[in-house]
């Protein structure tokens, strides 16, 4: 099994596993009692009912987030400067794609040739050029370093899976019965995996609370490749699952930040299953029912959602096109989740094994770019718009693939080349649920530095996913004083995206 770093005892809703299995089938016991605490009254569906909608409100059935923590490169995503200083273009080349004026990174082919399905918007600029994931992921208008580090700083508002998983049950409640969860992430609890840094902000559910926390997945496979990274003081070899991943590998529901996980607690847990078991056959008998326990067992005991993250009940042709490593069978993870019945699915591309990694280049942008990537996030990221066109799906599921902000222009000279932090221009990648077939919003300056055209804001483009979705911008939520918020109150349609 695949060791991951980070604390061995707390679930992603920060109670420790030990709190949960005390007193036999605890799972059984305490998780609905948690969750019947935890849980709050919510106001009425229809505040802000919309009017006057056009042909893409609720367009898309499902979103699929795909989240690239650390930022990639506008110019080498889909912003390509070939004619720039070579202090800007770099050392990669620009090949041609199936999107007209839009070249990709010769790192990209596979990418390359589904971009006829996708809107490339180059215009995207915020003043926070920091690791403001919460900033790209929740209304919430502002945020500074102190917050970036704060997760559950009371300034925070809930992530867009957690509003999402909120207004489906204040539309449906039978929703929270669903086998298939709304908001679940993939491939591991974010910001848990790597060592010297706090937790970072995101994906929380704020003041929704903790009944709207994203449903964490855990990953269970063998990394297959090595990276090298230099550090301030050494150079360090790892297992680097992003880079490739051993084809048995899996996901199953229930994050935990586990380090080692033995034959014996494995045993251990098959015994807990077996007491979980037999508290459902009483619980079945007695004709007793309780929501929260219902959920409970809905959600560690699925069989809906064991299938759904199994992914190797796929074809080995279909694995392959979306590539073995992590980002890629998550993304194929998402896929079938979103036909399972799930509303929101996020896959973080998330720091592993040490801070700043992911998509942090600061340094060795290049040799990372090649080994740990850009190759991954090619067969990941094509392979899902490839296999939902092909099953028909690509229509009715909005795929979105954010950051946090871009990165410098010009690459710095420090520890073998590296581009730093940079949010007054860079670019996201949006696709079906309602969105153009090949089209590119926006333009840069000559080196990709500012906006020169179309200026978009983060929370313009999570104010189109709710729109697509089928969310009206004039609906409210409580805030942490009960009073009543939009949803995204600054944030606009882009009404030049959709298709």
């Amino acid at each position: 099994m695949l060791r991951v770093l980070g604390n061995p005892k707390r679930l992603c809703t920060g109670v420790t596993r030990r709190d949960l299995i005390t007193a036999g089938a605890a799972l059984g016991l305490n998780l609905p009692a948690f969750l019947r605490a935890e849980a709050r009254k919510t106001p009425p569906a229809g505040a802000g009912a919309a009017t006057g909608h056009d042909k893409h409100f609720g367009r898309a059935k499902a979103c699929i987030l795909l989240f690239l923590y650390g930022s990639p490169s506008q110019i080498e995503l889909a912003d390509q400067k070939p004619d720039a200083p070579v202090e800007v273009r770099g050392e990669l080349k620009s090949i041609r794609s199936t999107l007209p004026g839009c070249d990709v990174c010769e790192l990209l082919p596979h990418t390359s040739r589904v971009m006829h399905n996708v809107t490339v918007v180059r215009s995207v600029t915020h003043p926070y050029p920091i690791h403001g994931v919460a900033y790209a992921t929740t209304s919430i208008p502002e945020i500074d370093v102190s917050m970036e580090l704060a997760p559950h700083d009371s300034k925070h508002w809930p992530f867009i899976g957690s509003t999402v998983a909120h207004l489906e049950q204040r539309r449906n409640p039978a929703s929270a019965k669903r086998a298939v969860p709304d908001n679940i992430a993939l491939p591991f609890p974010f910001s848990s995996q790597r060592t010297g840094e706090v937790q970072r902000a995101g994906p929380y559910p704020a003041f929704l609370g903790n009944q709207f926390h994203p449903h964490y997945t855990s990953f269970h496979g063998k990394a297959t490749a090595k990276i090298t990274k230099t550090l301030t003081d050494r150079t360090i070899e790892f297992d680097e699952p992003y880079a490739g991943i051993a084809p048995d590998s899996y996901f199953t529901l229930g994050g935990e930040h586990t380090a080692d996980l033995t034959l014996d607690r494995m045993n251990t847990r098959k015994s807990l299953l077996d007491q979980m078991e037999d508290a459902r056959r009483a619980r079945d008998k007695s004709g007793s029912r309780d929501p929260f326990r219902e959920m409970a067992y809905s959600l560690i005991s699925s069989n809906a959602v064991r299938h759904a993250l199994d992914v190797r009940r796929e074809s080995a042709k279909t694995r392959e096109s979306y590539g073995h490593m992590l980002f890629g069978q998550s993304c194929l993870a998402a896929r079938r989740l979103v036909e399972a019945g799930s509303k929101f699915v996020t896959v973080f591309w998330d720091e592993f094994g040490l801070a700043g990694s992911g998509w942090d280049t600061h340094w060795e942008h290049y040799p990372r770019m090649r080994n740990e990537l850009m190759p991954g996030f090619d067969r990941g990221f094509s392979g899902l718009i490839s296999d939902l066109d092909q099953r028909g799906m690509l229509d009715d599921t909005l795929v979105m693939v954010l950051s946090e902000h871009g990165r410098t222009p010009k690459l710095s000279s420090a520890k073998g080349a590296g581009r730093d932090h940079w949010s007054q221009a860079y670019s996201v990648l949006l696709a079906g649920g309602g969105i153009a077939r090949g089209k590119v919003v926006g333009k840069t300056d000559k080196i990709g530095g500012t906006v020169a055209d179309r200026p978009v804001s983060p929370k313009d483009l999570l104010a189109t996913a709710y729109h697509l979705l089928g969310y009206d911008l004039e609906t409210t939520i409580a805030d942490k004083t009960n009073r009543p918020v939009s949803i995204v109150p600054t944030g606009q349609v882009l009404r030049d995206v959709l298709a």
